[in-house]
């Protein structure tokens, strides 16, 4: 979906400000939101007793808030409830090939959010939390099994405010030495595409199953370019 931008938009913060690289600082609301709509791994990183930690989670957002889940066992979740953490999000769009090898790097979208967690425990915003996570990865919340009421006491969820983000994204060609690019090397850029294959049913499952709509319509789609489910979200 094309997303239009403000060029004039600016950090929210000193500490989501880039320092290096703002070239390809990005603060316009609706493009550091279609990072996050693209993405489907966020890391959350937070301090523990033990040290910092940086774990891979699902995630999923509503218009003001970014959402993870995992077990009410989980150590690091535990830790960053209530805490300061940093979550970030990558997409993956291509390796960056310098005539020299200095100049090489890669094609992405990044986006970092900071704040406090807090976590959820109101019945009703718990269970649509859920539910933004689930249908971010893809759309099946409507078509799956409702979740118990014990799997559900088994998940703690954690929100953090959209409020302190920016990105950084990065396209096309390496930026070379000028006394480079009349020499003998290459110079270029080689795109990552991941697609999404046919779905696989389960060696177990019972005949005369379909697929749901939502999972059968991913084959072909390309990872990263889509809005993961892209159900009603709250304000």
């Amino acid at each position: 979906m094309q997303q239009h931008t403000d060029d004039t938009a600016g950090p929210a913060s000193e500490r989501v400000t880039l320092r290096r690289g703002t070239i390809r600082a990005e603060y316009d609301r609706a493009a550091m939101l279609a990072v996050l709509d693209a993405g489907l791994v966020a890391h959350v990183g937070v301090v523990t007793e033990d040290g910092p930690i940086v774990v891979p989670m699902a995630y999923g957002r509503s218009d003001d808030t970014l959402y993870v889940h995992g077990s009410v066992a989980n150590a690091a979740l535990r830790a960053a409830a209530g805490a300061d953490v940093c979550v970030t999000v990558t997409v993956l769009d291509g390796l960056v090939i310098g005539r020299s090898v200095f100049h090489n790097s890669m094609n992405y979208r990044s986006v970092v959010v900071r704040g406090a967690t807090r976590r959820v425990t109101e019945p009703a915003e718990h269970l649509d939390a859920l539910r933004l996570v689930s249908d971010h990865i893809v759309s099946t919340w409507a078509t799956g099994r409702t979740p118990t009421d014990m799997e559900i006491r088994q998940t703690m969820v954690l929100a953090v405010a959209l409020d302190e983000m920016s990105a950084k994204i990065r396209g096309g060609d390496p930026v070379d030495e000028p006394e480079d690019l009349g020499g003998p090397h290459w110079g270029g850029h080689v795109p990552i595409r991941a697609v999404y294959g046919a779905p696989v049913p389960a060696v177990d499952l019972l005949a005369g199953i379909a697929v749901p709509e939502p999972v059968a319509a991913l084959a072909g789609m390309p990872v990263g370019a889509v809005e993961h489910g892209e159900g009603d979200r709250p304000n």
